[in-house]
């Protein structure tokens, strides 16, 4: 034992050189062949202002919702399954007729989104949804 000598212990180096250059070749390679979305805006523009008034203002029928789902009409209860034909009854009275939902905040989504379809289907394109505390 006496004739050996101790080598020194050496230290393990790890050469990140080449990882960083494959790093940053990959990340100019991903930059280069990534596609960007032309991100598309909605035109929400004021419309401009109406000099000319009408005479006299739209017919409006009024439906509302209150917080247990019950549905009315111009102020009679009425079934979902029936709003059309309270909507095309009384549209038939004045042909110019709005509607407004007016839904309580605690009304279920699905309700109101029953009625508008329902609007839509009678051929209403003047529908406004209002919230409502009464």
């Amino acid at each position: 034992m006496r004739g050996r000598k101790l080598r020194p212990v050496e230290e393990a180096n790890v050469d990140l050189t080449p990882m960083l250059d494959v790093v940053f070749i990959l990340l100019i390679f991903f930059i280069v062949t990534a596609v960007f979305l032309d991100e598309q805006a909605l035109q929400l523009e004021p419309p401009p202002p109406n000099t000319d008034q009408p005479s006299e203002p739209l017919p409006v029928i009024i439906i509302r919702v209150d917080e247990d789902n019950l549905v009315f009409v111009n102020n009679r209860v009425s079934d979902v399954n029936s709003v059309r034909a309270n909507i095309e009854r009384l549209r038939a009275e004045k042909p110019n007729s709005a509607v407004i939902i007016q839904a309580h905040p605690e009304a279920k989504n699905g309700v109101i989104v029953r009625i508008r379809d329902q609007a839509a289907a009678a051929k209403i394109d003047k529908v406004n949804i209002t919230l409502s505390d009464v």
